[in-house]
């Protein structure tokens, strides 16, 4: 199987021919059937282009059903038994792909709400305005393992926690592709932040991440710039033309964010690697938040009064705990005032 390269033809009919278990990450932005008519003309009386394209139209709601169990259902022969899926779509069919996922076996792990402060108002001012699309998170079965790399999350949103509502702009400006006339290409292209956010979320670097529905290469142009591999398919050959230019044009830039240094478990450092080091000395004082002290024994234990044990152990103890982490109940006095010995094994 052939990767970092998007195939021509019916997406169904292409993933048939791939090996099961392949794909590590899938993202899939079906046809929504908005189920749209006439014209709908701004406010200044200019047309607004919404998604009238031909890829989008179905007879029926049974007809529509049946195209998405089709291929849904190579969706889950193609993931990994630790894979995921993310589905897009709006109040036209995320009810139904989520109703399909689920009698199909799908685990749901987040429902994700996509806002859009830039979203186009209501032109008939008949309805609230639509500001958000939703994403649904889900395991090929429950209890799958899956990743989520939760601390890089949290390092990209200013160390807190990362919520399941994503405030993200459509894409405007030089971010939108051009058609010959001028006009944007794609009814539907996604911000590549939004691509971002996803594939940081469940993805580790070089992982194969599929798009049945590549459009304009949002999906592949994002993987490469985060150091994954991409497998895109398109129907229509303008985009299929269109996303390869423009994913050639990208360079893989492997930042901290990319490579999930915040994920990574740091080596297991003893209190003893201190003392060889020469961080700190035998007979040298630690010190409790109180300011209590506890000298140095040559084994690498510490002496409060008449108790002895490990940094962990000792800290336990006079906190009348079962257990406790040393590592930030000690502390040393520096110039900069008592600050834990956490900080000494961060640097070896």
């Amino acid at each position: 199987m052939k990767i970092d390269t998007i195939l021509q033809g019916d997406c169904i009919k292409k993933m048939a021919q791939m090996p099961s278990y392949s794909i590590d990450m899938i993202f899939a932005d079906p046809p929504y059937f908005m189920q749209t008519s006439g014209c709908l003309n701004r406010g200044d009386g200019t047309r607004f282009l919404g998604v009238d394209e031909s890829w989008d139209k179905f007879k029926d709601m049974q007809e529509y059903d049946t195209f998405c169990k089709n291929w849904l259902s190579q969706c889950q022969r193609l993931l990994k038994p630790n894979g995921t899926i993310w589905v897009i779509g709006s109040m036209q069919n995320i009810y139904r792909l989520g109703y399909l996922m689920q009698e199909m076996g799908f685990w749901i792990l987040n429902e994700v709400i996509w806002t859009k402060p830039n979203a186009p108002p209501n032109f008939t001012g008949t309805r609230f305005q639509n500001r958000h699309e939703t994403l649904l998170w889900c395991s090929p079965k429950k209890g799958s393992p899956y990743t989520f790399n939760y601390k890089t999350l949290k390092a990209l949103n200013g160390d807190k926690q990362a919520s399941s509502v994503w405030d993200i702009p459509i894409c405007l400006g030089p971010e939108r592709l051009k058609g010959a006339d001028g006009k944007k290409l794609h009814a539907t292209q996604k911000p590549e932040k939004l691509l971002y956010q996803i594939i940081l979320t469940s993805t580790k670097p070089e992982d194969l991440i599929l798009d049945p529905f590549m459009g304009s290469g949002t999906t592949g142009a994002v993987a490469k710039k985060l150091g994954r591999h991409y497998l895109g398919i398109e129907r229509e050959a303008k985009y299929v033309k269109a996303a390869q230019k423009r994913i050639q044009s990208v360079s893989c830039q492997m930042d901290d964010f990319a490579q999930l240094t915040f994920d990574q478990k740091p080596p297991k450092i003893l209190f003893t690697h201190l003392l060889k080091k020469g961080y700190v000395k035998v007979g040298q004082y630690l010190y409790t938040p109180q300011h209590k002290k506890a000298r140095i024994l040559e084994s690498g234990q510490l002496k409060c009064g008449a108790k002895i044990g490990s940094i962990h152990q000792l800290a336990a103890q006079l906190q009348n705990k079962s257990a406790a982490n040393g590592w930030f109940f000690w502390h040393i006095l520096t110039q900069n005032g008592y600050q834990p010995i956490d900080i000494l094994r961060r640097k070896i």
